[in-house]
């Protein structure tokens, strides 16, 4: 019989038990007495990470509840909120972007929305307006669009009230 030249470690504490492995649930499914309720979803782990490949084309709408990575081309909108939002470094994306956190590597045409913070790293290219709390815009990176850093609950403002009121305060014209 074969004999392993390095035999396994035995623990110093023979009457300690072993300990399985811990592993993450994804999402809490709904149950069928719960089925009326919309399940409670959770902000996802690093290990919880879907990739767009190099070679991936997508057109549409992507949503979901997990992290996602973009090394290939995506047109349309992401929604992903509480999740973040990486376009790689080979990425291609010409969608409007909802997410807690959102990393430009690569290039970008569309206007992000973040509800924590935006980062454009030295490579990364944006061309859209941002929406977030936090920016950050490496030595290197293209941006052109605006920004507007949002405290936490802070509502947007209303371009329509702005032009109501504008309307308003314009004089009736004269009929002779």
């Amino acid at each position: 019989m074969w004999k392993p030249s390095n035999p396994p470690n035995e623990s110093k504490q023979p009457n300690e038990p072993v300990r399985p492995a811990t592993t993450t649930t994804p999402a809490p499914v709904a149950q069928p007495d719960t089925a009326s309720r919309t399940p409670q979803f959770t902000a996802t782990t690093t290990s919880d990470q879907a990739t767009i490949g190099k070679s991936l084309v997508i057109k549409g709408e992507v949503t979901g509840s997990e992290s996602l990575f973009i090394d290939g081309k995506v047109e349309g909108t992401i929604s992903l909120p509480g999740n973040r939002v990486t376009v790689g470094r080979n990425g291609n994306v010409a969608a409007n972007v909802t997410a807690r956190e959102i990393v430009v590597l690569g290039k970008v045409r569309g206007n992000l929305n973040a509800s924590d913070r935006v980062d454009i790293r030295n490579e990364g290219s944006l061309t859209g307006d941002v929406i977030a709390q936090r920016i950050s815009i490496e030595d290197g990176a293209f941006f052109k669009g605006g920004i507007d850093i949002r405290k936490p609950g802070q509502a947007p403002k209303e371009p329509t009230e702005i032009r109501s009121t504008e309307t308003a305060q314009q004089p009736q014209a004269v009929r002779a």
